[in-house]
């Protein structure tokens, strides 16, 4: 196992396409709800134990060798909002020509080939952490962090926010981003012996509604 690859795998500049997402922060802005550093805190909180808590588990139980078949139509139940489920895929699909570059693998070959319109974006995450030689949590890890940083890294954008601010946010959330990565695995490795469907589905209803608010309006700064 490399922690090197980790690092390169949890870098915000790996060319997954990350950057053109704001994990709904975007929409959350302009409603209002995210207005200043306490703001910010807030909402990566609540996708922190909703949304990342799911991608982790999702992550981890690819890691552990659930077939992403079974993950990937876990993951489509779990994400009622169908802009949501076209970005998740988008995502993935540019996580898989890039992982594909870095750690080439025969099933990172097969995701390709299987789900041309690309695959949920935490399978192919956990299937790129499984051909890089990452252990369950380290993909757990990568999915939570990316729930958090995505929406901070936004927010400095669309708000002129602080970056010492946003940061900071990030270094609050770290003690919950731990026990969440645990339970992220834990049910992974329940899910290898019960199916995808022992993997937690805990819901994040405003983050689905504003993720169709966002994909009508006519100009906006990020994809999501």
């Amino acid at each position: 196992m490399s922690r090197a690859a980790l690092l390169v795998l949890a870098d915000g500049r790996f060319p997954a396409g990350g950057h053109a997402h704001s994990g709904g922060a975007e929409a959350a802005v302009k409603a209002g709800r995210i207005t200043s550093a306490a703001g910010l805190e807030d909402f990566c909180r609540g996708r922190l134990h909703t949304a990342g808590l799911v991608a982790g588990a999702l992550a981890a139980a690819a890691v552990l060798g659930v077939p992403p078949g079974d993950l990937d139509a876990a993951a489509d139940a779990r994400t009622p909002s169908p802009a949501l489920r076209g970005a998740a895929r988008r995502l993935g699909r540019q996580l898989v020509r890039a992982a594909r570059a870095s750690w080439p693998s025969a099933e990172l070959d097969a995701l390709a080939r299987d789900f041309p319109k690309g695959a949920h974006h935490p399978v192919v995450l956990g299937v790129t952490a499984r051909a890089a030689g990452l252990a369950p949590v380290d993909a757990a890890y990568c999915a939570l962090y990316e729930s958090v940083s995505g929406p901070a890294t936004a927010t400095v954008r669309l708000l002129s926010l602080d970056p010492f601010e946003a940061t900071g946010v990030l270094a609050r959330l770290a003690p919950e981003l731990d026990r969440a990565a645990d339970t992220a695995v834990e049910a992974a490795r329940w899910a290898l012996d019960e199916g995808a469907g022992a993997l937690p589905a805990a819901s994040g209803p405003l983050l689905e509604l504003g993720a169709e608010w966002h994909a009508g309006w006519p100009v906006r700064l990020f994809a999501s």
